[in-house]
Order: structure tokens, then sequence, then C-alpha cells
């Protein structure tokens, strides 16, 4: 994602701590606390410009919403819409995927959403894939047992990729769709990409996973 710019967008996530956490290490653990009610936690990890996870939050009061991405130019335009919803279940983010298991206590999250997450298509680039084991291995400590990964793409390379990964870490696969928009599922809540991809006549694939309780 390319986005111009925004020298102004780190002072107004300033402005809105209620909103945009400054120090997210300082609540690990304590998340719960800074939402309105105490109910299931989500965490989605590269929110973009927020329409899936603004589309969430007020579609399910009854869940809480973390919305991370580590773009200033990008989350900005989250915190905008925040600003004017004022949605009691909404936190942001400005930070880095791979930093969550210093943001989250373990078992503290009971979702996590990737949507549409770079490829990274060369094999040297893998580890920095959000499917990668490396980053498994922090979800696992953060989910909550029987927390859930729900994942969606329109890069069949990244799903089989993603497929496989999570397999071979020890991760259920709970569903997989192979073309989402030409299946029967329900409440389908659309981020930029997906609306962009689709529009070109492009398959959406998803899954949904689960670490096994032992």
């Amino acid at each position: 994602m390319r986005l111009r710019h925004k020298p102004w967008a780190e002072e107004k996530l300033k402005a809105y701590p209620q909103y945009a956490i400054q120090d997210p290490q300082a609540l690990k653990g304590k998340w719960q606390d800074h939402f309105a009610k105490k109910q299931a936690l989500h965490l989605e990890i590269g929110s973009g410009k927020g329409q899936f996870i603004l589309g969430m939050a007020q579609a399910h009061p009854e869940v809480n919403y973390i919305a991370m991405e580590l773009q200033t130019s990008a989350i900005i335009s989250i915190l905008n819409a925040q600003i004017e919803a004022q949605l009691p279940n909404l936190l942001l983010i400005n930070g880095h995927g791979g930093d969550i298991d210093q943001f989250f206590a373990p078992g503290e999250v009971d979702r996590l959403y990737l949507n549409f997450s770079d490829p990274w298509p060369k094999k040297r680039h893998a580890k920095r894939r959000l499917t990668s084991p490396q980053f498994l291995e922090k979800y696992r400590h953060i989910l909550s047992p029987q927390g859930e990964i729900h994942f969606k793409t329109d890069n069949q390379g990244l799903f089989e990729y993603s497929l496989a990964s999570l397999s071979q870490y020890g991760y259920q696969l709970k569903q997989v769709w192979l073309d989402l928009h030409q299946s029967d599922f329900e409440g389908n809540i659309q981020s930029e990409y997906e609306e962009k991809f689709a529009q070109k006549g492009q398959a959406i694939y998803r899954l949904e996973a689960v670490w096994p309780q032992s």
C-alpha cells in the first residue's frame, strides 16, 4: 500500500489517546480494562484504512476490536472514522505485527484477523509473511484456548503457503473457502482490497484455523 506521507498524522494520533493507544506495552494483560465492556477481544494485524475492522466493530458491539497498522498514513484514516463514530469497542495500535507478544499477554486475544497481507512472493522473504512459523508462534502465544485465526487473501500462492504453514505448525483448519464470494458464507465484511480484487473478478480465498486444546 503506497500512501502519501502525512507529517501531521503522528501528532493527531497523540491527540486522541482514548482511541489510539500510545503505549500498548503498558496495557499488556489489561486490555479489557480499557474498553467500555469486558467481552471477547479480536485483533486485526494490518488494518490498512480500516474498512474491515470498522465494519466489524459496528456490526458486532458484543466484541471488542483492536486495529493494528504500521503505516501512520493509513491508520489515521481509521482514527478519523473513529472520531466520528466513537465506537466504544474499537481501539487502535500504530505498530508492527511482530511486536504482538510484547503488547498482549498469553491467552489475551480470542480471534486474530489477517486480511490481504503482503504476500512477500520471493522465497528469501518467506519469513516476513504473516503466516510464517515465526508469526504463528507469536499467535499461539497470545491466543486464548480455542482462539482462532481468520485469514483472507486474493493471492493463491500465499493461500497455499498459509494452508501448509498452519497445518505443519500444528494449527487445525476448521474451514476453507476457495472462492468466498461464490459460497454461502454469511456476514462477510470486506476490506478495501477485497472490494478492489472482487470487482476485478478475482477469487477470494479464506480460512479459519484454531490451535487445538491438548
